[in-house]
């Protein structure tokens, strides 16, 4: 008997309404991770920089900061874990939830680690993920201002004429620092000495003292002792100009072919967070990076934007770890 105040309804109808509802709550299972992640973020954002305050690392992170809370409506916090040439902050990032709530900030010395260490903490093929290339900087090089050589010719001619006078500072062994000026050694055929600091303030000091004759770094260090006439600033490593120091000219525009080498900054996440999530920080990252006041900052730190895709900067780090792979066995470059 039908149920009082209910019309009957017959048989095969209802099989069919039976069989729609249960397709549509199928259909509706299926969407709600995509709805989900499409509410992301819902809690504050960590970002976690490998290195202490101050430094190029925390500059870059610093740099989207306020532009991420502000396009993702979350709190984003600067996470500083230093240590350990960078391995205790990234092996912070690779062991985190993979929700989107824990990124980090990696520089040149994240491809180089993993040649330089014959055991990682972290697998950086399995454990973490390419977000975006933020940044690029193309290291300068500055000479001691009573050193017996102006130009790049100069020097290399110099050090060719008196193998082992000619001494260069690094901010320590591995860094970006000191794997160019190995690399730059191995293509002119030189044979300098090497002096590691720790950190680059102390190799910049000794340099304008004249303890040390040549001293690789970023932009950011060396710009502004150029300008003041503390140091001469005599080549780029990269394939053009700084458009704040634009009367210095690349090592290529002076007859060195191929010579390279930079610092960079790049986001990555850990293994496993939800592609849209990463496509999403990816295109909100790559959108402050290029915009026109970013872009005037960056241009002060000798820091030319980026912003790619996560898999074009994947390609990217593995390009780097091949390359600087290559120089640290070349080289016999070992760690303290």
């Amino acid at each position: 008997m039908p149920s009082e105040g209910f019309p009957t309804m017959p048989h095969a109808t209802l099989s069919r309404r039976r069989f729609s509802l249960a397709t549509a709550a199928a259909a509706a299972s299926l969407a709600a991770p995509s709805f989900a992640q499409s509410a992301w973020p819902n809690k504050p954002i960590r970002i976690v920089v490998p290195y202490t305050p101050g430094g190029f690392t925390d500059q870059m992170a610093r740099l989207v900061q306020a532009g991420l809370q502000t396009r993702l409506g979350q709190p984003v916090v600067i996470d500083n874990k230093p240590g350990a040439n960078s391995l205790i902050g990234v092996d912070a990032v690779a062991k985190a939830a993979p929700d989107g709530s824990t990124f980090g900030v990696v520089i040149a010395a994240y491809t180089a680690n993993t040649t330089l260490y014959p055991k990682l903490p972290y697998d950086p093929r399995k454990d973490l993920v390419g977000v975006s290339l933020m940044g690029v900087s193309p290291l300068l090089a500055a000479v001691n201002n009573d050193a017996p050589f102006k130009t790049a010719r100069e020097l290399i001619d110099y050090a060719r004429k008196h193998p082992g006078k000619v001494s260069f500072g690094s901010s320590g062994n591995g860094s970006a620092a000191h794997l160019t000026s190995e690399l730059w050694k191995s293509l002119t055929q030189t044979y300098m000495i090497h002096i590691p600091y720790r950190g680059a303030v102390p190799a910049l000091t000794d340099l304008m003292g004249g303890q040390i004759q040549l001293f690789f770094d970023a932009p950011t260090g060396l710009i502004n002792q150029g300008k003041a006439g503390k140091v001469r600033l005599i080549g780029v490593a990269g394939d053009k100009r700084l458009p704040a120091v634009p009367d210095v000219p690349t090592f290529i525009e002076q007859g060195f072919a191929g010579f390279t080498g930079s610092t960079w900054a790049g986001m990555l996440a850990p293994a496993g967070t939800p592609r849209e999530i990463v496509k999403r920080m990816s295109e909100e990252v790559a959108r402050i990076i290029k915009s026109d006041e970013t872009r005037a900052k960056l241009d002060a730190m000798g820091t030319f934007p980026a912003g790619s895709t996560p898999e074009e900067f994947d390609a990217f780090i593995a390009s780097e770890t091949t390359k600087w792979g290559k120089v640290i066995r070349t080289a016999g470059v070992k760690l303290d």
